[in-house]
């Protein structure tokens, strides 16, 4: 657990969206990890930061390309 409240929720986020319980996220469970944050995106939106995010390009969001990509938004 960090000391940190922000990563502590974003951890949390993403875990609760991690329904396949594999520490990654497929596209639908990105949607769902950024509606919980508030966040609306269109869905090409979504698709765009989903690919752009992914930086080893496997297909899934890690948690920290789903850190690096919230980061990069402040």
């Amino acid at each position: 657990m960090t000391t940190d409240p922000v990563k502590d929720d974003l951890h949390t986020v993403f875990s609760r969206a991690d329904l396949g319980g594999d520490d990654r996220l497929d596209l639908m469970e990105f949607t769902m990890a950024l509606e919980s944050l508030g966040l609306s995106w269109t869905r090409a939106e979504t698709q765009d930061r989903f690919e752009r995010a992914d930086l080893n390009r496997d297909g899934f969001i890690s948690y920290a390309e789903f850190r690096t990509l919230l980061d990069a938004r402040d």
